[in-house]
């Protein structure tokens, strides 16, 4: 179950590396700190977009989603308490 105040990204089924872009694209219209929760396929998509968010900075946190997908918890620019503001 999502946080409410999360925004939300459903990238599965969405080729690499345009999952990717679209992730950095919806995390540049959030403020410093804000949480947006991506839905992505497992595998090479979960792999290069936490990969990639976190090279540039941000907090991820890969959750399973079954059958075959991941959730990606992302607090933009890696503020701090990514624990606090994001479900356990």
């Amino acid at each position: 179950m999502s946080e409410p105040s999360l925004q939300r990204l459903d990238l599965r089924g969405t080729p690499c590396p345009l999952n990717f872009i679209r992730s950095r694209l919806a995390l540049e219209k959030l403020a410093p700190g804000a949480g947006l929760e991506i839905l992505l396929d497992r595998g090479e998509p979960e792999q290069m977009v936490s990969e990639g968010l976190r090279q540039e900075g941000h907090t991820v946190r890969v959750l399973p989603l079954e059958p075959q997908g991941v959730q990606l918890l992302v607090r933009r620019d890696g503020g701090p308490g990514l624990d606090g503001g994001l479900p356990a």
